[in-house]
């Protein structure tokens, strides 16, 4: 008799396997999310893939040996700096992002920079075939010898090739687009992500290749497949930017080797994505002077400190409810500062609407720069511009006082660097910097200082 195939049902969302159809997924509550797909035969106790690879008798860390120099420079400092200063051997990174955001721009560059120090590259592609890489390569300026392409989606048939080419790195395009023999269902589903990616893990950590994984975002901005992945990887980089503006943030959120939350700022062109080393002033080129509601404050993405420009309005609500539109901001840290300045300093903002924004595309999210969403939404209900080159900075509580704020002296320099000659700060942080003549620092705890200092 001929053997009945195993089935389940698996929630494309979370991976939960069930074994019968459900509408709504117990584990991740997603709705119609469910797939049938076959089970592959247990193939035993001990047969798991690359167990080999791992296995051996426990060693003493003392005893374990580093190289001098295990990071590579890809020639992109920017891309260097969110992987915490290079590529590291074995790593496995995954970049996700928007279609059409530049992920694959970006790739392309990175190898071309690996390549050019006599590196031989691998580029995978499951989406394009080599004729469109190479019509990309030439518009991106990105060719070279040691870069070799191929458009393939069958894993196992990339680990031979892995094999037999033996490249220092590898970029696979994009891991949605991969399938393994061993999984029934179809390519992009969470059995065969999950399986490419473990197979692509096992590999990286026994030949020592770096690999580059670039992912799908969903609808809801997370990287697509289950969330299992992002665990198995060692970096996960999100690459942001409104597509109407021309700046791009790649954005570090989980990286084993280095700094988290550190980002990579660039612009792109039609010659492919450029390094912008000062964020600061590109984000405070186009800055109207004298202008009610616009203030500048600075921020910390990872390590570096920026500035930015937030930019407020305040108009008198045409209907029952105001609105609220907030752009690059916490919505809901807006909303906890409105409600502040009505009780601590009397404004009448509850009749008003309420429009934020951050320029450059930035999204902002960290409490140091309550102070300028403050500075901002009282200049324009004052309808008074702020003074010329000054600067706010620190956290504000419910009950109207102002907090200290981490990295301040590095925001200080930054500050000092772009020119501006005013910087209110908290008072309990002042003393961590040593002042100067070129800049005047003020103190404040209250948030009544704060008008008295800035109208």
């Amino acid at each position: 008799m001929k053997k009945k195939i195993k089935t389940a049902f698996c929630c494309q969302e979370c991976g939960y396997f069930a074994p019968k159809w459900l509408g709504r997924c117990p584990e991740c509550g997603g709705w119609d999310c469910f797939v049938e797909e076959r089970q592959a035969p247990s193939a035993g106790p001990g047969a798991l893939p690359g167990k080999g690879m791992f296995s051996g008798q426990p060693v003493p860390i003392d005893s374990v040996t580093l190289d001098e120099d295990n990071r590579t420079s890809t020639g992109i400092h920017e891309f260097d700096r969110v992987l915490g200063g290079g590529v590291i051997q074995g790593s496995l990174v995954l970049i996700g992002g928007d279609p059409g955001i530049g992920k694959s721009t970006l790739l392309l560059q990175v190898i071309h920079g690996l390549s050019s120090l006599n590196k031989k590259i691998l580029y995978v592609s499951g989406e394009e075939s080599i004729r469109q890489i190479k019509m990309r390569s030439q518009r991106l300026n990105a060719s070279s010898p040691g870069m070799l392409v191929v458009s393939e989606i069958d894993v196992d048939a990339i680990l031979n090739m892995v094999a037999s080419e033996a490249p220092d790195a590898v970029v696979i395009d994009s891991i949605q687009t991969m399938f393994s023999q061993d999984i029934s269902s179809a390519p992009g589903s969470v059995s065969q992500v999950r399986e490419s990616t473990m197979k692509l893990m096992l590999m990286a950590k026994q030949t020592g290749i770096p690999t580059f994984l670039i992912g799908h975002v969903t609808k809801d901005g997370a990287i697509a497949g289950p969330r299992v992945m992002e665990h198995m990887v060692d970096t996960v980089l999100y690459f942001e930017g409104d597509q109407n503006h021309e700046f791009r943030i790649l954005r570090a959120v989980k990286n084993r080797f280095g700094s988290t939350n550190e980002i990579g700022v660039f612009e792109m062109k039609e010659c492919g994505l450029t390094e912008v080393p000062n964020p600061s002033a590109v984000f405070l080129a186009e800055r109207a002077a004298n202008s009610p509601g616009s203030v500048v404050t600075a921020c910390i993405e990872g390590t570096r400190p920026i500035l930015v420009e937030i930019q407020a309005l305040i108009s008198s609500a045409g209907f029952g409810t105001p609105r609220r539109t907030i752009l690059g901001l916490d919505y809901n840290r807006v909303s906890l500062l409105v409600a502040v300045m009505e009780k601590k300093l009397g404004l009448n903002l509850a009749g008003h609407d309420i429009f934020m924004n951050v320029t450059g595309g930035v999204k902002v999210s960290e409490p140091a720069v309550d102070l300028g969403i403050v500075a901002a939404v009282a200049s324009s209900f004052l309808d008074r511009p702020m003074p010329e080159g000054l600067i706010a900075i620190g956290e504000v509580g419910l009950s109207g006082e102002v907090r200290g704020v981490s990295y301040l002296e590095a925001r200080v320099a930054e500050v000092r660097k772009m020119g501006f000659t005013k910087c209110i700060v908290p008072k309990t942080s002042l003393k961590q910097l040593i002042k100067t003549s070129d800049i005047e620092l003020v103190g404040i705890t209250r948030l009544a200082e704060v008008m008295e200092n800035l109208f």
